[in-house]
């Protein structure tokens, strides 16, 4: 599990400007493991990308691992 939170994290962190504000944490959510991202709020935009194109590419990345594995990832960005 934890593997799938350092691809993610060190993902994220080549997108920002900030990568030492970047938090990824693992919570049990029903039948899935969410992955909470957290980062500078100046970087926010990038993650999330224009109309959201950014963090549904990670989102699609992450289903298609879950085709091929018994855990299925969700993906969250805080905003705060």
């Amino acid at each position: 599990m934890a593997e799938v939170r350092g691809e993610v994290e060190e993902l994220i962190r080549r997108l920002v400007d900030q990568p030492e504000k970047v938090k990824v944490a693992e919570f049990p959510s029903g039948d899935e493991i969410l992955l909470e991202v957290e980062v500078a709020p100046e970087d926010l935009g990038k993650v999330i990308g224009r109309q959201g194109r950014t963090v549904r590419a990670m989102r699609t990345l992450l289903e298609t691992r879950n085709a091929r594995e018994a855990i299925p990832y969700g993906l969250e960005i805080i905003e705060d």
